[in-house]
């Protein structure tokens, strides 16, 4: 099934939370040189801001609510999740909570295949 125009109105408005929550700045911390990506006990703001976008995304995707391909074609999944992925792991470990951020895990897995 093609992207709706509802599924653009859905992204114009992730788009605009995200800029109102810091996404593009977090971002640009993930991709920068000096970011580390394989520590996952190390706290990072940029990384929880990532991973939150990216699992509000996923569970969008999920619940069929956002056309999985336009979401993808715009934004790289993949990419961001292998940056923050460590703390993914290391935080469903911490919380006791197997399935935290598993919708941002699955979009990645989508935007690679």
């Amino acid at each position: 099934m093609p992207a709706t125009y509802n599924d653009a109105k859905l992204i114009v408005a992730l788009m605009r939370w995200g800029t109102e929550m810091g996404f593009d700045d977090a971002l640009q911390e993930i991709f920068s040189d000096s970011f580390n990506s394989e520590d996952g006990s190390a706290e990072s703001a940029a990384a929880r801001k990532v991973l939150n976008f990216g699992e509000t995304a996923g569970s969008f995707v999920k619940h069929g609510v956002l056309d999985p391909s336009l979401l993808t074609d715009l934004l790289g999944f993949g990419a961001m999740w292998r940056k923050v992925s460590a703390r993914a792991l290391f935080m469903r470990v911490q919380m006791g909570e197997p399935r935290l951020y598993e919708h941002f895990e699955a979009l990645a897995a989508k935007s690679t295949s």
